[in-house]
């Protein structure tokens, strides 16, 4: 440990960086993600322990209420250098639902799954035959000959050859 250091600390305070210095290169970042367009107006600046967040409003269709965000490294003696840039959710800005797991989402419908499943094993009890009425004995034939009143083999002989 350097002589004189025991039990020191310094404490630097935070840099006083201007807004003016930290819009143009946040927006030069920002048009490096996406069209000069859809990025608006410089909305705020805050810095805290040497880092500036960069806001500005979104021109993007279907974002509304969210922003262009910009995080700048602003260490004393160095120039601004950019460290992420990212399209963040404002106040009231439509985003989805928080998510549930599979297990939950589905836990009516697993319910009703069973209860139609049990109710199915009951069908089985009345004694009914489910193939007493079936369609081909309405009509009273084999169904070999006659398929909805039309008879191919009558219509077979009026085909012309030519």
């Amino acid at each position: 440990m350097p002589r004189g250091a025991r039990g020191a600390t310094t404490t630097a305070a935070a840099p006083v960086v201007e807004a003016s210095v930290l819009e143009p290169i946040a927006r030069a970042a920002l048009e490096e993600i996406t069209p000069a367009t859809t990025i608006g107006a410089l909305r705020d600046v805050t810095v805290a322990d040497d880092v500036a967040t960069v806001r500005f409003a979104t021109r993007q269709g279907g974002y509304l209420g969210w922003f262009w965000t910009v995080s700048l490294a602003v260490n004393p003696g160095l120039e601004p250098s950019v460290l992420e840039t990212e399209l963040m959710p404002g106040e009231g800005a439509l985003t989805a639902p928080d998510w549930v797991p599979w297990s939950d989402r589905l836990e009516d419908y697993l319910a009703q799954q069973a209860a139609d499943a049990e109710s199915e094993g009951d069908d089985d009890s009345d004694g009914d035959d489910d193939h007493d009425h079936d369609e081909h004995d309405l009509h009273g034939d084999d169904g070999d000959d006659v398929f909805d009143g039309v008879d191919i083999d009558a219509h077979d002989d009026t085909v012309d050859d030519d």
